[in-house]
């Protein structure tokens, strides 16, 4: 018999048509890699942005989705912008059925020199903003099946250097998440959990200069699985998998995705 010449279909399956879901922090990065990931999957996405210098370059992207998309500017650091976010949300599609907390800020400098200015910009956005754009989303958020994902960071484990305000933003997204997993589920009949990334090539990253990624490569010398960074969709995928219907029974996970360069 002749074999088929025929390409494989390599489109996910639509398990998530019809669904929305809010990626904070979205216009770019992880963030950006998320929403494509569940966009693929049939969800309609509500990316954000920060500020409306970002705005063109944020309604760009819209065009790119296979599933229907809107853009919202909203500042996730302040105490209005979640609200804000949630609102343009919920006058698009009515309800909410993932919420991926993302946006956050990193500061990489010793103790010494980290000031409260860099407290502030870290703890608002990183912590107070994921409690609160939570929060928010809760009477919205479908009746059975929604899902919480919060992007976490090995930094909140693996306690590194130079990361001392930004690993404390981080194990307090790590909390949230274990208790909003025992607490949320039998109010919301959602699931909570969270992906911890390790070392990700983003933009960020990747204009960071020669000098900062010659400084990393010992760390990425360390994983085990490649000496490199990881990809923004390897992180996605991650995410992915806990949103899929069929990952009902996974609630309060830490799921690590540093290619083994962190395991707890």
């Amino acid at each position: 018999m002749a074999s088929s010449t025929t390409s494989p279909d390599l489109t996910p399956a639509q398990t998530l048509h019809g669904k929305t879901s809010i990626i904070s922090g979205s216009s770019s990065g992880i963030g950006l890699a998320i929403a494509r990931e569940l966009s693929s999957r049939g969800s309609n996405i509500v990316l954000n942005y920060p500020f409306p210098s970002l705005t063109s370059e944020a309604e760009n992207l819209i065009s790119s989705f296979p599933t229907k998309t809107i853009a919202v500017c909203a500042d996730i650091s302040t105490t209005d912008g979640p609200q804000k976010l949630l609102d343009a949300a919920v006058k698009e599609f009515g309800k909410i059925d993932i919420l991926v907390n993302n946006a956050a800020l990193a500061v990489n400098l010793p103790f010494e020199e980290q000031t409260l200015e860099h407290w502030d910009s870290l703890v608002n956005l990183n912590g107070r903003g994921t409690f609160l754009l939570t929060q928010a989303t809760l009477p919205h958020l479908v009746s059975q099946g929604g899902r919480i994902v919060n992007i976490d960071s090995i930094s909140a484990r693996a306690a590194p250097p130079m990361q001392t305000i930004y690993s404390g933003t981080k194990g307090m997204v790590d909390s949230f998440t274990r208790c909003w997993a025992k607490e949320l589920p039998p109010k919301y009949g959602c699931t909570v959990n969270a992906v911890s990334p390790g070392p990700t090539m983003t933009e960020g990253f990747a204009a960071a200069g020669e000098a900062f990624m010659k400084e990393m490569k010992p760390v990425m010398d360390q994983t085990p699985v490649g000496k490199r960074m990881a990809r923004p969709e390897e992180i996605a995928f991650a995410v992915g998998f806990l949103c899929e219907p069929r990952a009902s029974w996974i609630n309060g996970l830490n799921l690590t995705a540093s290619g083994g360069l962190f395991i707890d």
